[in-house]
């Protein structure tokens, strides 16, 4: 599968945007999907991340309450939407896919993945 994330731009703080992970190749209902970032100087970390089935989610803590992730399978696409971003949230945002069926807290690693698409930049202004 080949994933394209799209979406980022640059926003002041407060401000929302929709982050999209479009696949091809395969239909994305086959894999649990996960989105990271990665800021300037610091190591990739997981944002959220959401089950095949789309029933199971989770949330890195500072994101909490404000980004929300979902899955339209039909449209082979899965989305992040971020609300009352912060300068903090500052990074390259990057999707994920996995293959293996894991208890949704593993999805927060990183090597439960098997394929990466390129990333999208997002910058919050204060």
């Amino acid at each position: 599968v080949q994933l394209q994330a799209s979406g980022g731009g640059s926003v002041q703080t407060g401000g929302s945007l929709r982050l999209s992970c479009a696949a091809s190749g395969r239909t994305i209902n086959d894999y649990a999907v996960g989105w990271f970032r990665q800021a300037p100087g610091k190591e990739r970390g997981v944002v959220a991340a959401i089950s095949r089935g789309g029933s199971r989610v989770y949330y890195e803590d500072s994101v909490k309450g404000r980004f929300t992730i979902s899955r339209d399978n039909a449209k082979n696409t899965v989305y992040l939407q971020m609300n009352s971003l912060k300068p903090e949230d500052t990074a390259v945002y990057i999707c994920a896919a996995a293959a293996t069926t894991y208890s949704i807290s593993y999805y927060s690693t990183s090597t439960k993945y098997d394929y990466w698409g390129q990333g999208t930049l997002v910058t919050v202004s204060s």
